[in-house]
């Protein structure tokens, strides 16, 4: 509990509420057990709402990928934190910080509802980390399934796209293309 509010700190604006106690999971269904598929953790500063963290994972090169994603109000990236990872050590690990402010990958600020995050060898905007851009897909993939979860759409947890026919859902073939990188 405590490296998650440490987490949600981190990735969120200022906020006076608790996120944990109010928090909303999202479920889905295989083969007869309840799966989580993303935790949404709203914030607020006293009464107004500044932004959501969302849970959400993908898999990557070595495994599982799980990342809390921070938007503000707007929608755009606020911060990311790694939480977990089966990523080959020294390359798929560099996640935790590649993406951050500051750094070559850097997606603060970016909003995955005007556009979805994809690297640039995939004709993107983001530059995946040396070495590992299946990893960097899959962390790409997590943050743009968790953008979705933030604005409410059905979502694929292999491609981030979203299930519903409107704008902010992948290309057509887009998801198909990533999927047969996995």
């Amino acid at each position: 509990a405590k490296t998650l509010n440490e987490a949600l700190k981190e990735v969120l604006p200022e906020f006076t509420n608790n996120p944990v106690a109010e928090c909303d999971t999202v479920f889905s269904e295989k083969d007869g057990k309840k799966i989580v598929d993303f935790i949404i953790y709203p914030a607020k500063n006293g009464d107004q709402w500044v932004g959501t963290a969302v849970e959400a994972k993908s898999m990557g090169f070595g495994g599982e990928l799980k990342v809390l994603v921070g938007f503000d109000a707007e929608g755009k990236i606020y911060n990311y934190s790694l939480l977990s990872h089966a990523e080959t050590p020294g390359l798929g690990s560099k996640a935790a910080d590649w993406f951050k402010e500051g750094n070559k990958g850097s997606i603060k600020g970016m909003n995955p509802g005007e556009q979805p995050l994809t690297v640039s060898k995939d004709g993107g905007q983001v530059d995946a980390i040396t070495a590992s851009t299946i990893t960097s897909r899959a962390f790409l993939n997590a943050v743009n399934a968790a953008y979705q979860a933030y604005k409410g759409g059905e979502v694929d947890t292999n491609s981030g796209a979203s299930q519903k026919n409107e704008p902010a859902a992948a290309p057509e073939g887009e998801a198909a293309a990533n999927d047969t990188n996995n």
